[in-house]
């Protein structure tokens, strides 16, 4: 049985204390907000699934990871079988990783493996479903001694996030307030004219501007060790390449878009990556970043048209329900287009098919 919680805090703070601290503070930063909130949710339940908030790529279909599996065991193959780590920065129930590690096997590569995750609840379903897990904080105490392949699905967009907006007299810090029972956005601090990138300083009045110091403290950290030690790593999220202006800060509940000011800890709040900004963090680094391009391009460079018609072919009863799945992961007007695909990967390393 694998170590599950010896670096866990189990007193999780219950929503009461979460509203305590913001009336404590008075006004806090909207990722203070975010990452209180956050915390509290994921610390406190699974929120994937039909029974709850939200449902990703890997519970969708097996072939998701099936293809990612495949894509790291050619890398694999390719530098001559080395020792590696597999990593997964929030990797949800383990699905992701269940299926791609028996695609892996296929061709003789048994990875240890390595979940990044904080959520007790979470973790107890990654030990479930995966071969002896070892668990991680964070990336400062996964092993140094081999290359490492690591994924990161739907963990960028989760990191708290800071907005920047336009008001009549400048440019301010978006905050959070208390205002008697209502929790509600508002401007704080204003900010110095150089703080703002130039080709923004003109826009108009409520122009948004945001940033993620924890998504590019973490990128930076991921290309340092994949720059030293050798490996790759995929980022796979809904967003952009950025920086552009825009505000996509969002909650989502029951699978319904929602209010992410109302119920503090009780629903997932996200935000759009910048895609952009992530892979200009990483060559800072000295990694090799290839994309982003849209997940429906890269699954579809992959082979997932054949790997769809090769299961339709074994249970031709399930045919149509895997061609749908096929599309929701592909296709333009589903998860296709919005969600993109980045590699990170060591200087001499391959960047990986599909790119």
């Amino acid at each position: 049985m694998a170590e599950i919680a010896d670096d866990v805090d189990v007193e999780l703070p219950p929503l009461a204390a979460l509203r305590e601290r913001l009336n404590e503070a008075g006004q806090v930063s909207l990722a203070d907000y975010m990452a209180s909130c956050n915390a509290t949710y994921y610390g406190t339940r699974d929120p994937i699934g039909a029974d709850g908030d939200f449902i990703t790529a890997p519970e969708i279909s097996q072939m998701f990871g099936e293809l990612i599996g495949l894509w790291f065991a050619d890398i694999w193959l390719q530098m001559d079988k080395p020792e590696v780590h597999y990593v997964e920065l929030g990797p949800g129930r383990g699905t992701l990783a269940k299926d791609a590690l028996r695609a892996m096997a296929m061709v003789g590569l048994r990875p240890t493996v390595h979940c990044i995750e904080t959520s007790l609840p979470l973790r107890l379903r990654q030990a479930e479903n995966l071969p002896d897990p070892k668990f991680h904080h964070d990336l400062g105490s996964i092993p140094t001694g081999a290359p490492l392949f690591v994924v990161a699905n739907e963990f960028f967009d989760a990191l708290p996030i800071h907005q920047v907006v336009k008001g009549e007299s400048g440019w301010h810090q978006r905050d959070v307030i208390i205002d008697g029972d209502e929790i509600r956005p508002t401007l704080g601090r204003r900010l110095p004219i150089e703080y703002i990138p130039e080709h923004f300083r003109s826009a108009e009045i409520g122009a948004t501007i945001e940033t993620s110091a924890a998504a590019g403290r973490t990128v930076a950290s991921l290309a340092m060790r994949l720059a030293a030690q050798g490996g790759a790593a995929l980022i796979i999220d809904y967003g952009y390449e950025g920086p552009i202006l825009g505000d996509s800060f969002q909650a989502v509940k029951s699978h319904q878009f929602s209010d992410p000011f109302q119920n503090p800890g009780d629903q997932d709040l996200t935000a759009h990556v910048d895609f952009g900004t992530l892979g200009a963090a990483a060559a800072m680094q000295g990694a090799k970043v290839s994309g982003p391009i849209g997940q429906g391009q890269f699954l579809m460079r992959l082979g997932l048209a054949e790997r769809a018609s090769a299961l339709a072919s074994v249970k031709p009863e399930r045919a149509e329900t895997i061609a749908a799945e096929r599309d929701r992961l592909a296709g333009e007007d589903e998860m296709g287009r919005l969600f993109k695909v980045m590699s990170i990967s060591h200087p001499d390393w391959p960047a990986g098919d599909g790119f």
